[in-house]
């Protein structure tokens, strides 16, 4: 019963209205369209920006991941320790980070051999000038440095971890470490 005394309430509600609120409501109609479309195409344009940024993104990690498993192959203390073939694990598992002007990289992923399972961290440097369609592009980077974190599973006891430096150049002596101080702190002179 109250229900129905609830909805003949609204209904007598809607049958009062006048004419003029009815010219009112039109007039706001058409401002809700245009509010409708409005926020429709902002949300479009959103979306489509951040889906060309993952683009981008995956572009980027495809180049950089993809030149640092060329290094990987020539490496002989990574193909000892994991053995051959070694490949590239789920992409899902690899974690990016990516300068503001898109310049630099510092990427880690995970790789897996026959022997044992790695994680791969390199920071690169990018090659080239700046385009309005590079995510198009292939792009050429620059590996700085890239080290791995190598799991070996052994049958005498626990796993060992390796940490092995890849590198291009064989390695040399820095200058940190024919670093000799002096007993005596340097004084400044007075003029």
């Amino acid at each position: 019963m109250f229900a129905r005394r609830l909805t003949s309430v609204f209904k007598r509600s809607s049958t009062s209205t006048s004419s003029s609120d009815k010219a009112a409501a039109k007039e706001n109609g058409t401002l809700g369209s245009f509010g409708r479309k409005a926020v429709s195409f902002v949300l479009i344009t959103v979306t489509g920006g951040v889906a060309l940024s993952a683009l981008d993104d995956l572009s980027i990690y495809r180049g950089c991941s993809s030149k640092a498993m060329e290094k990987v192959m020539r490496n002989k203390a990574m193909t000892e320790a994991i053995g051959e073939p070694i490949e590239k694990g789920p992409w899902y598992n690899a974690s990016l980070a990516v300068s503001q002007q898109r310049h630099s990289v510092s990427c880690s992923f995970p790789v897996v051999g026959p022997q044992g399972t790695g994680i791969l961290h390199l920071k690169a440097v990018r090659n080239g000038e700046d385009s309005l369609f590079g995510f198009l592009q292939q792009r050429d980077w620059d590996i700085l440095i890239m080290d791995a974190l190598v799991h070996v599973p052994s049958n005498d006891g626990p796993q060992q971890t390796l940490r092995i430096a890849i590198s291009d150049y064989p390695p040399t002596p820095s200058a940190a470490t024919d670093y000799k101080p002096s007993s005596e702190p340097e004084k400044p002179e007075k003029s």
